[in-house]
């Protein structure tokens, strides 16, 4: 089993383990402010996963493709297995997943999944790539789940907090049920041509708030009642997710290139949302920059 990777800057400290290639800690030298969740299971182990090779669940929980049926659970099972940490320094840690016997059940394709942590300052970046390592196309959804403790260093109350858009945005949420699958035609307005969304509990009282087609590739996790915060811009990764299970002391800010199932969706994998297709030798990139601050 691998150890796990720890970068140091002279700002910032990042942990990475193997599981998953999930960060569990960005830290700042100089407050010692903690801004990734701690997996705490009263609310949710995670911390920081990769979703692969889909985004949220499958309808009926089987996946279709290449003639067959596919047990895949929910956002897939990369965050479930165990990467092989490729290189490491004290700047940069690369780790690497690759097809084998037990995906190979579950998704019937030769891939590559290689996720880059670089930090640079008190800023870090997460480069994702998947290469095709199979000789005929493959089809995939990628995401991202980054929990950030909120209030951030105990600075106020959770709905002191706004996230902070970048470009003016319209957002209109959709939903998912409580099983991470789409509910049709059911939508709402919460942010019309501005650039803050407040955050409240009472939002995520119906679940994850997801939004398409984000004009924003930077979103921020603010308030007025602290001098810290958390920016999260990405590269590729056209949808958002914004979650939190019920009072955590965190929010995910989740850039995502796909969405769940809708409800009775009869596809396969290549036709649900935001798929990607990749010919044999090609590989697809997307990106998330964190800086905290």
């Amino acid at each position: 089993m691998s150890m796990n990777a720890i970068l140091n800057s002279e700002h910032a400290t990042v942990e990475i383990r193997p599981l998953g290639a999930e960060m569990i800690s960005f830290k700042r030298k100089d407050t010692g402010i903690e801004y990734i969740w701690s997996g705490d299971a009263e609310f949710w182990t995670g911390r920081s996963p990769v979703l692969f090779p889909i985004v949220g669940s499958v309808y009926g929980g089987k996946m279709r493709t290449e003639g067959g049926e596919y047990e895949l659970k929910n956002h897939g099972f990369a965050r479930n297995r165990e990467f092989r940490l490729v290189e490491s320094d004290d700047s940069r840690a690369v780790f690497h997943l690759s097809a084998d016997e037990e995906t190979l059940a579950i998704y019937p394709y030769r891939f590559a999944l290689t996720l880059t942590y670089t930090l640079e300052g008190s800023s870090l970046r997460i480069q994702y790539r998947v290469d095709n390592d199979d000789d005929k196309p493959i089809y995939f959804q990628l995401g991202t789940h980054p929990a950030f403790n909120c209030p951030i260093g105990g600075d106020g109350e959770f709905e002191d907090y706004e996230l902070a858009f970048n470009h003016e945005e319209t957002l209109e949420r959709f939903f998912v049920t409580g099983g991470n699958i789409q509910i049709p035609d059911k939508s709402e307005i919460v942010l019309e041509q501005g650039t803050v969304l407040p955050l409240t509990r009472a939002q995520f009282e119906e679940g994850a708030m997801i939004f398409r087609d984000v004009k924003s590739d930077r979103v921020t996790l603010q308030s007025a009642k602290s001098a810290h915060r958390v920016s999260v811009a990405s590269e590729n990764f056209p949808y958002l997710g914004v979650w939190q299970p019920k009072n955590a002391p965190f929010v995910c800010i989740e850039p995502w290139h796909g969405l769940a199932d809708a409800d009775k969706f009869e596809g396969e994998l290549k036709d649900k949302e935001l798929a990607v297709e990749l010919a044999p030798g090609e590989y697809f990139e997307a990106a998330l920059i964190i800086d905290v601050e």
